[in-house]
């Protein structure tokens, strides 16, 4: 049972990327989905969410979605500035009281000014 986050590299100023999550072991149907960021020297921080219910949910510049068919959920990132440098993670967390919640490794972006 894991999260594997990828899709993270080295962008220009304005580019994009498409980091993707996919899970293994189990389905990702009933699960939430937060992408999470760190910056070195600064907390982590929430940067998209969806609901289990939801199959894509847009803020700003960044787009989160679910691919049911190959149980992954992407973050896709457009117009990319350089304090969006960090390493990003995914965070599932099941629905109800007691649900389970897994932790991705993390992939690192990077932008170049």
């Amino acid at each position: 049972v894991q999260l594997q986050a990828s899709g993270g590299g080295l962008v220009q100023t304005g580019g994009s990327l498409r980091l993707s999550c996919a899970a293994s072991g189990f389905t990702l149907d009933y699960y939430a989905i937060t992408w999470f960021r760190q910056a070195p020297g600064k907390e982590r921080e929430g940067v998209s969410c969806i609901s289990s219910s939801e199959l894509e949910s847009v803020k700003g510049r960044f787009t989160i979605s679910r691919d049911k068919g190959k149980n992954t959920v992407y973050l896709q990132m457009n117009s990319l500035k350089p304090e969006d440098t960090a390493v990003y993670y995914c965070y599932a967390e099941e629905d109800g009281d007691y649900g389970d919640k897994y932790w991705g490794q993390g992939t690192q972006v990077t932008v170049s000014s």
